[in-house]
């Protein structure tokens, strides 16, 4: 297993779920290198954008994009799969979830935004 680590952001989404919720999807979010090697679509996809490669991992609820640097899950957002943000650009184009999410600006602005903020360190 890889170790993860939240940034600010992604972090601060975390936190603001409700305890028993933020259990649930700790305890679902386990990524291996198989796991990213052999990408099912539906609980795992690969983002491709430039020299980003980015993942999604999907649970019922929730959605975690996350990178992968070295021996690290960089998690950059966690996003409810009804919040506002996710609604807006998914609907925008009649395609599926993760080709809508390469299309779209503001889910890029998003990463962005994650990858920039300050990482939190395990301790």
């Amino acid at each position: 297993m890889l170790q993860i680590v939240f940034n600010q952001i992604s972090a601060a989404e975390l936190s603001s779920l409700d305890t028993l919720d933020q259990l649930e999807l700790l305890d679902a979010f386990q990524v291996t290198e198989a796991d990213l090697e052999n990408l099912d679509g539906d609980k795992f996809a690969k983002l491709e954008r430039e020299n980003l490669t980015l993942y999604r991992f999907r649970t019922d609820d929730y959605r975690v994009y996350f990178e992968v640097q070295e021996d690290r899950v960089i998690v950059h957002r966690v996003l409810h799969a009804n919040t506002f943000s996710d609604f807006l650009y998914r609907s925008k184009m009649p395609l599926a979830e993760d080709e809508a999410l390469l299309k779209s600006k503001h889910f890029w602005t998003l990463i962005e935004e994650g990858r920039n903020a300050q990482q939190n360190e395990p301790k």
